[in-house]
């Protein structure tokens, strides 16, 4: 993190700057077996192309909402990231019907059909795949998202004390998302650059998005972020401890 950084974008742009090779996510889906490694470039650039397509195919502007109904997933990581570059409102399981856009998986489908206004929907199948058919009066994100800009500047300026996330009903401008993760990093014994968290924690919580995505980042460190962990016995675990030589975990 750099003295200058104000929103999770610039953070993520600091990181960016100081070592693009890093690992940064590195995603488990216990139930399909999936896992997705993505570097600080790898990550940045997909963080680019979605906020092209906020922007420009979707329309989303400073103060837009965009509600996401999507797991504690890499994708969202980076729909959280692009949110933010763009400086619309990631509102995390927010009211699909107060919303400007939506962004849905495919469980949630239905209740993503109350947005009046545009929709985008997540197979969230492994190594980003699109759904076999798109879903009717929804945008799949794995069409659409490819062929976007690799490089991203917003239309307007973001500003950092502008409402940015809401999550379990808590409202966080830009701002006080990167001070609070810098902040409560040491509690999450996040010590700095090489910390290595692994979290199962859900993102429906502030202390979901704080351990899976803003605290790691903000610290230079890097998150193993997993979904369905509890279908791991004590063993597996300790075991992928170890494989992705994991500093301290949050489940």
């Amino acid at each position: 993190m750099n003295a200058t950084d104000r929103t999770p974008a610039d953070l993520l742009a600091s990181a960016l700057a100081a070592d693009p090779g890093r690992p940064l996510v590195t995603f488990y889906d216990d139930a399909t077996g999936e896992r997705v490694e993505l570097s600080v470039a790898t990550f940045a650039n997909w963080v680019a192309k979605t906020a092209n397509l906020l922007q420009g195919d979707l329309s989303a502007g400073p103060g837009d909402r965009v509600a996401l109904l999507l797991p504690a997933h890499w994708q969202t990581a980076v729909w959280l990231l692009a949110c933010s570059a763009v400086g619309a409102v990631a509102d995390v399981g927010g009211d699909p019907a107060a919303a400007d856009v939506v962004v849905s998986g495919p469980d949630s489908l239905d209740a993503a059909r109350a947005c009046r206004g545009e929709r985008v929907a997540l197979a969230l199948r492994p190594l980003g795949g699109r759904f076999p058919q798109a879903p009717e009066g929804f945008v799949d994100y794995a069409v659409e998202v490819p062929g976007q800009g690799d490089r991203f500047v917003p239309f307007a300026p973001v500003e950092p004390e502008e409402p940015a996330l809401i999550v379990a009903g808590r409202e966080f401008s830009g701002a006080e998302v990167v001070q609070r993760a810098l902040a409560e990093a040491p509690s999450l014994d996040l010590t700095g650059p090489g910390s290595r968290l692994l979290s199962g924690l859900s993102y429906d919580t502030w202390e979901g998005v704080r351990a899976g995505l803003y605290a790691p980042l903000a610290t230079g460190g890097s998150v193993v972020l997993c979904r369905h962990l509890d279908r791991l016995d004590e063993e597996a675990l300790a075991k992928r401890i170890e494989n992705e030589r994991v500093t301290a975990v949050r489940r």
